[in-house]
């Protein structure tokens, strides 16, 4: 028996198929803001020294690194829609006043280091343009608190998201500047490791710029602010996965783009270096396109770091915390992510050596994402808090070995790092 669809049935279909795009389109929030903020100046800086010393080689490192960041940023945003709390909140609730207040201190000290590291990126990427930094910090903090503070929710996280799209430049150059593909994919599925102290300094940088505490806390306040739910836990994962493997299928590709430019030269020195892995797409434009993307990943976690932080020490005391709200209902939120804003901006003026701070600053939080992640992990596993939506048993082990991991490699880093400041080893 033959059947044919009528027009309206195949109109219906299509509206369905439609529908079915814009309600995926359109829970694309959170997850991927958090996950590509941390492609800001210090990730593009990180990834681009990675591929510069070491080619290929940390391509295997960034594929378990992949693994864990979309395990945390998923428990993250279930910890948000299950609990309707933000991550400091749950600590604060479910720990001891003392655990709590160390965590606050351990995100007060990395995320005022990554503000600054913003500003420093924007610095550079407009003195790259023929801008003076002394122009384009101050300019830039107040055009990032005008956004934030003065424009609605909604648009801010618009902005955000068309500022994450200049990465699309990484995968086009790495398509164009012929690298070897078979190293790649070798170096990517096959460990190719070394024991290094510069290898494991890198290695525990990459960690912080991939899984840094900041994007985890966004995650999930962020999920709160917008009224997500349990019952929108579908919808919530996909965005969270999404998010995660986007960024980092990009930061690879800033490390393979990098690595078939100057790949084992040495160290990174300057973003001038950096820029030639654009040069494929861009030529002898490639210095502008770099400071361009860098400029727009700086300005991307330049808002989001201050308010993770911000939404984390309201959540700590128990303040409102919205960048809906008016400056006179929520004056501690507001207040501290103005603070942030013009405490990083003004130290960012100071000279300095940008690449140093950035890699300095990335490394301090692959030291402190284990302390987030244990915290993390342990609020997930529980059914008191969670009910059904607590970790299941396959994934409790799989998030347990990625904390595990996680920490023992910084541990073992932090320790050879206190070693040497006393000239041992």
């Amino acid at each position: 028996m033959r059947l044919t669809l009528r027009p309206s049935t195949l109109r219906a279909g299509v509206r369905r198929r439609f529908r079915r795009i814009v309600a995926v389109v359109a829970i694309l929030g959170p997850g991927l803001i958090a996950a590509n903020a941390g492609n800001d100046a210090g990730g593009i800086v990180t990834y681009a020294s990675a591929g510069a010393e070491f080619a290929y080689k940390m391509l295997f490192v960034m594929l378990l690194v992949t693994v864990a960041l979309v395990v945390v940023q998923e428990m993250s945003a279930r910890l948000g829609a299950t609990t309707g709390n933000g991550l400091v909140s749950l600590i604060r609730e479910q720990f001891s006043l003392r655990l709590a207040t160390f965590s606050v201190v351990c995100l007060l000290v990395a995320n005022l280091g990554l503000v600054v590291s913003e500003f420093a990126g924007i610095g550079a990427a407009l003195e790259l343009l023929g801008v003076s930094r002394y122009i384009a910090i101050p300019l830039a903090a107040i055009g990032v608190w005008a956004v934030v503070v003065l424009g609605s929710y909604r648009y801010a996280e618009r902005v955000f998201i068309l500022l994450s799209l200049v990465f699309l430049a990484y995968p086009i150059s790495a398509l164009l500047g012929h690298p070897r593909w078979g190293s790649v994919a070798s170096n990517t599925f096959i460990p190719h490791l070394s024991g290094s102290k510069e290898f494991l300094f890198v290695a525990v940088a990459l960690i912080g710029t991939t899984i840094t505490p900041y994007m985890q806390l966004y995650q999930a306040a962020a999920v709160v602010e917008r009224g997500g739910t349990a019952s929108d836990l579908r919808a919530i994962r996909i965005d969270s996965v999404t998010g995660a493997i986007f960024a980092n299928v990009i930061s690879m590709t800033i490390i393979v783009a990098t690595a078939a430019a100057i790949g084992g030269r040495g160290p990174l020195n300057s973003a001038a270096e950096a820029a030639q892995a654009l040069v494929p797409v861009a030529g002898h434009s490639a210095k502008t396109l770099f400071a361009v993307g860098l400029l727009g990943a700086s300005l991307l976690a330049a808002a989001v770091v201050p308010l993770a932080t911000s939404y984390a020490l309201a959540e700590a005391v128990g303040a409102e915390r919205s960048v809906s709200r008016k400056f006179r209902d929520a004056k501690l939120f507001i207040g501290l992510f103005t603070v942030q804003i013009f405490i990083g901006a003004a130290i960012a003026l100071a000279p300095g050596n940008l690449i140093k701070l950035l890699l300095q600053t990335q490394f301090l939080n692959g030291l402190i994402s284990p302390i987030m992640l244990t915290f993390i992990l342990v609020l997930a596993n529980r059914t008191s808090l969670m009910g059904d939506n607590a970790n299941t048993p396959r994934f409790r082990v799989v998030a347990t070995i990625c904390t595990i991991g996680v920490g023992a490699l910084a541990a073992f880093v932090a320790v050879q790092q206190i070693l040497a400041w006393f000239g041992v080893g």
